[in-house]
């Protein structure tokens, strides 16, 4: 048997930890992927995703050859074509769709489902150079962006966890989402005895492993928030001068909590008021705290007014100077990752559509131009799209062209009138920055590109010269592609020695602009109508998003769609624990096995996972069932779905 060799690289996927990993290779395959041991977060371990990455990339039904669809849209039937009729196809068919219509009928659409920046924003160069609509806003997350371009401290070095006494978990479950943060937080325990208090409207892995659990009505957290800052500040446990340097609306705050109490918050949060009462003080005392909220709660139309609500917990307990204190949403390494896109090569001004109202953007018939060349890439939006029946309706037009980049036959590449065959990470040159940490990593090929496959920068290229584009841009290396994003003072090639190296941006230490806390009257959380439960789609322990949902073992992992409903609910309907049950919003639905317990609080109902539409027996997509509601930034509202439950 050959000898192994080892070759560095890095997770691409859209979770907070972007590990790296060391692949072992032997006679040109991978055997194994393992966590690299010296990196300080990946620690030698991967998640229950990824471990078996090789499996993904041998899998039996990956694309591996250019297609182009022969069948009704959606119907997934497909030709094998080669690759010059496939890019020929696409450069003339984009070249008829300008000349006709203009370059604003084209549209580029992309999300993470690759954080490396070539697979990621190498594309991109055609559609800036094209001229064609832009896109702008982000499928989650929107709310703490929105307050991080204001000027809020929404982050910081996780690492410097370690120096936090008290640790909020706020709708984070981290042990199931970006486990390697639990590494530096139960290191804060360890060392400065820091509670860890979890709250989640749901007993999850991560709030079993805390000190305490808050387990709040779905959608109440704003004015959780807000009594938590009006309890600080009338027992005066904060110092409201030292908040008011920093925030230009303090008063107008104040004014907008000062109806929520204790008592009226415990009503309308579900819990008991001590819990509140403790919680506010030991916010106010702890030097620092840290609030870390997680996506989930931001997925509600009032997503801004609660990321407000935690930056003025943070701000009033003066906790985000410290080390370790503060607001945490993100952190990011200080790199330019779209510079590998050359925005630079747009001219004029193109209109910029909001990628989260996809399905709206393609069966607007106002919409002048109409799109009528799509290209999708890194991204499911079938499955993971809000108004995903409406998303179908449009990538169902007859006279929308479509192209998908992809490693499997998704939802999304079923729509599609060619699907062009992408490597994986193990089979091209890649970096990235990270969302939850302050590293770059680096990402070595492993393994030659299976079947016909091709990075996306190859694509790029072989495009590029078909629609008549010049310039070096246009016949960059996937490296030269990489190393554009790098700081000056970074080398590529120091970077491949290691595969990863620490740049942390410059810690803030000052407020230069004032600050805006209030979001005017805080409202209740939504209410139910007679009979329906809010169901939660949080992100599954054995998928990442959509990604893995088709995968043998992370499926029976999961176990398929499960609703978890509590006792009280499911005696109310007369359900029992292992029945097939109907979720439906009267528009639509879909069936699921039921699992009765007390892990979810009454009144709201949990289906883990994004589900693909692959058999009526496991179709579960969740986003069929969420209509289109959006925080005034434009957060979708996809945890703001209310169905009713019924035996099947």
């Amino acid at each position: 048997m050959a000898e192994s060799q080892q070759v560095r690289g890095c997770c691409p996927h859209d979770c907070q930890d972007s590990c790296a990993w060391v692949a072992h290779v032997s006679g040109g395959r991978v055997l194994r992927v393992e966590g690299a041991a010296d990196h300080p977060f990946t620690r030698g371990v991967l998640c229950a995703k990824v471990r078996d990455y090789p499996k993904r990339v041998y899998a039996p039904d990956r694309l591996l050859h250019p297609l182009r669809r022969i069948g009704s849209k959606g119907s997934g039937e497909f030709e094998r074509i080669s690759w010059d009729e496939a890019l020929d196809t696409v450069a003339e068919r984009f070249a008829a769709i300008i000349e006709e219509r203009g370059p604003e009928a084209l549209m580029p659409f992309h999300y993470l489902g690759s954080m490396g920046v070539v697979q990621h924003y190498a594309l991109m160069r055609l559609f800036h150079a094209l001229g064609a609509s832009q896109i702008h806003g982000e499928v989650c997350g929107v709310s703490g962006i929105e307050l991080d371009t204001e000027g809020h401290p929404v982050g910081f070095d996780p690492e410097d966890s370690v120096h936090s006494e008290l640790i909020v978990l706020w709708g984070a479950n981290v042990l199931s989402t970006c486990h390697h943060h639990w590494h530096f937080i139960a290191e804060a325990r360890k060392r400065r005895g820091a509670r860890i208090i979890s709250i989640d409207p749901r007993l999850t892995r991560t709030a079993r492993r805390s000190d305490e659990h808050i387990a709040i009505k779905p959608g109440s957290d704003t004015v959780l928030a807000a009594g938590l800052a009006r309890l600080m500040i009338h027992e005066k446990l904060v110092d409201t001068e030292i908040a008011r340097r920093s925030v230009i609306d303090l008063d107008d705050f104040v004014a907008a909590i000062e109806p929520w109490t204790v008592d009226r918050v415990a009503e309308a949060c579900g819990v008991d008021a001590d819990p509140i009462s403790r919680l506010a003080r030991e916010i106010a005392t702890a030097r620092p705290a840290q609030i870390r909220l997680g996506v989930g709660p931001q997925q509600s139309v009032a997503g801004e007014a609660l990321v407000r609500g935690l930056s003025g917990l943070s701000l009033l307990g003066d906790h985000w100077r410290h080390p370790g204190g503060g607001l945490f949403l993100y952190a990011e390494p200080d790199l330019d990752s779209e510079a590998a896109g050359c925005p630079e090569l747009r001219s004029g001004s193109p209109r910029s559509l909001d990628m989260a109202d996809l399905g709206s953007i393609l069966t607007d018939p106002s919409l002048d131009p109409a799109i009528r060349g799509l290209m999708i890439w890194s991204s499911n939006p079938a499955v993971s799209q809000i108004d995903a029946p409406r998303v179908r309706q449009g990538l169902a037009r007859e006279d929308l062209f479509t192209v998908v980049l992809e490693h499997f036959m998704t939802d999304t590449a079923r729509h599609a009138d060619i699907v062009l065959p992408s490597t994986t990470q193990l089979e091209h040159f890649d970096l990235q920055g990270a969302w939850g940490h302050h590293y770059i990593s680096c990402n070595e090929r492993a393994i030659p590109p299976l079947g016909e496959s091709r990075s996306h920068a190859e694509v790029m290229r072989g495009l590029a010269v078909r629609l008549g584009l010049r310039g070096t841009e246009f016949v960059a290396t996937d490296e030269e592609i990489a190393e554009s994003i790098l700081p000056p003072d970074i080398a590529l090639s120091d970077l491949r020695k290691r595969c990863w190296l620490k740049r942390s941006p410059s810690r803030i230490l000052d407020i230069e602009t004032k600050l805006r806390l209030s979001s005017g009257e805080i409202s209740p959380p939504p209410t139910r109508e007679e009979g329906t439960l809010q169901m939660l789609t949080p992100k599954s322990h054995y998928f990442l998003n959509s990604t893995f949902a088709n995968m043998p073992r992370q499926r029976q992992s999961q176990g398929g769609p499960c609703l978890e409903m509590n006792p009280k609910d499911a005696a109310e309907r007369d359900l029992f624990d292992g029945d097939r049950v109907l979720i439906s919003t009267g528009q639509a639905g879909f069936a699921a096995q039921l699992h009765v317990t007390t892990s979810i609080r009454p009144g709201a109902i949990v289906l883990e996972g994004k589900w693909w539409d692959e058999s009526a027996d496991d179709s579960a997509v969740a986003n069929l069932l969420a209509t289109p509601a959006f925080s005034p930034a434009g957060q979708p509202a996809y945890n703001e779905i209310f169905v009713r439950v019924t035996a099947v």
